[in-house]
Parts: structure tokens; C-alpha cells; sequence
């Protein structure tokens, strides 16, 4: 698979990662891929053919060509239906909240049609970015169509961008205890505006990161020990390590050590 990765413009660095483009031929495309969870949003426009979602234990479905994916909070398996050509926005984990016309925790785990979103417009903007020659010209429509929507600045919940600094910034290993105290509010205001704003809870955030951090630790360094591993990351123990591991990837540590590596790695949180 050619993935590569592009910086937003300074004006929706608040809101925007990255935009990312993944390109594959059918025969060199993996026949499922699990999406992990990493704490962020997506639009995802699929200029090539569509993908299948194939949720657990129940009938899978066609994806749209257009379409926001809501924050996941577990594995979320995909299957090319032919050629892969995607282009995709993600958002910060607080990013896409000035953009929505919907209830932003009400759609976890959920592939919602741009159409749904944006009405007409969402329709138009689709289409121009489906039948963009070049990923230049995609980010250039998709940031005239978001600054277009970014009327109010005052977006910016202080509290809540300050809380998820401190998670990333920490790997994910600070309780929510320690986190409304740093900031100075009840923890469970701090779970309210987080629920509004992201989607998840500060605890949700914080095992995403933590496991998208020791994810990261897999794919760029020699582990010889799962145990250390889960030490080293902060889990309570061994078993604490392979419970968050399954809820996030659908595999136990080692029957995930392998070739599903190398999926993990384009969602990674630090990008």
C-alpha cells in the first residue's frame, strides 16, 4: 500500500492532524484490514472503489463513498471491494466539533454519509473531491469548504484542549482523577464537555492513546518482553494489558503481533 501524509494550513491546524492518501492495486491489498481506534475522527472520501465494514457478529455492510467516521471505541474491520484510492481528513480529537450539525458522542463507531451532514453541499463537495486528479487539489477543496464553515473562533473550549494535551503529552497515563485536578474542574463536568466536544469520555481518550502508544512501541522497537511492555506503558498488570488490547484491536498481544502491524501504524496518535 503507498500511504502518504500531508500538514493542513495554518488556519486549521487547531482543528485538522493531517490529510492522508492510501492507494493499493486489488492484488496488493490486504483482504480485511482492522482500523484501531486512535482518539480522532475522519472524513473519508474513497476515490477508488468502495470498502465493506464488517461488524462483529453481524450482517457487513458497503460503505459509502463519502463519509465521516464517528470516534471508534473498538476494532473496526474493513474489507477492499477493488482498487483502493482514499483520501482522508482527521481531525484532532476536539477538531471536528465546530464543524457538526449533529450530536457528536450519538454516532461512535457509526460511517456517517457527508450528505447527512452537510445537506447538499455535503453532496457537491463529495463529487469535486472524488473526481480531484491529485491529492493537492482534494486538500485544497476540502480547507476552502471547512474555512467556509469556521465562522465562530470561539470553538476552543480551553479546559478540554488543555485536558487532551495532557493525555497525549502522557501516553494516556493519567487517571481522570489526576486530570480534573490538574485542570481545576469536577471530574464530572470534565466528562460532560468531553462527551460533547470529542465524543468520548477523558478515560475513553486515555486508553486510546495509551494503546496507540504501545502499538507504536511494537512497530518501532525490539520488545522482548509483552510483560515489560504492559509495565512500561502503565498497565496495572499482565491481564489488565491483554483486556485493553483486545477491546481496542479484537486480538490478544501476541496473536496481533504480526501482520495486522502494519495497519496500526497509519492511525497512529502522533502523527
Amino acid at each position: 500500500m503507498n500511504h502518504k501524509t500531508f500538514k493542513p494550513q495554518e488556519n486549521l491546524k487547531e482543528w485538522i492532524k493531517c490529510y492522508w492518501n492510501l492507494e493499493s492495486d486489488f492484488e496488493n491489498t490486504p483482504v480485511k484490514n482492522t482500523i484501531i481506534p486512535d482518539g480522532t475522527m475522519k472524513l473519508i472520501f474513497h476515490y477508488g472503489d468502495t470498502y465493506k465494514h464488517h461488524p462483529n457478529n453481524k450482517e457487513s455492510i458497503i460503505l459509502p463513498k463519502c463519509f465521516l467516521i464517528g470516534q471508534l471505541t473498538k476494532p473496526y474491520v474493513v474489507e477492499p471491494l477493488g482498487v483502493t484510492g482514499s483520501f482522508v481528513v482527521r481531525f484532532q480529537p476536539n477538531g471536528f466539533f465546530p464543524f457538526a450539525n449533529i450530536d457528536i458522542k450519538e454516532i461512535k463507531n457509526t460511517a456517517v454519509p457527508l450528505n447527512k451532514l452537510f445537506g447538499q453541499e455535503g453532496e457537491v463537495i463529495g463529487e469535486q473531491i472524488l473526481n480531484a486528479t491529485c491529492t493537492l487539489d482534494r486538500i485544497a477543496l476540502i480547507e476552502a469548504f471547512l474555512l467556509k464553515r469556521l465562522t465562530n473562533k470561539n470553538y476552543i473550549d480551553s479546559i478540554v484542549k488543555s485536558t487532551i494535551d495532557t493525555i497525549i503529552e502522557a501516553n494516556g497515563q493519567f487517571s481522570v482523577s489526576e486530570l480534573s485536578e490538574k485542570n481545576n474542574i469536577n471530574r464530572r463536568q470534565l466528562t460532560r464537555k468531553f462527551s460533547s466536544t470529542i465524543g468520548l469520555s477523558p478515560k475513553q481518550l486515555s486508553k486510546t492513546i495509551r494503546i496507540q502508544n504501545t502499538l507504536k512501541t511494537l512497530l518501532t522497537q525490539e520488545v522482548k518482553s509483552l510483560t515489560d511492555l504492559a509495565y512500561e506503558n502503565d498497565y496495572f498488570d499482565q491481564a489488565h494489558f491483554i483486556k485493553d488490547f483486545k477491546e481496542f484491536t479484537g486480538l490478544t498481544p501476541k496473536e496481533f503481533y504480526g501482520n495486522d502491524l502494519k495497519m496500526s501504524l497509519i492511525f497512529d496518535s502522533k502523527d
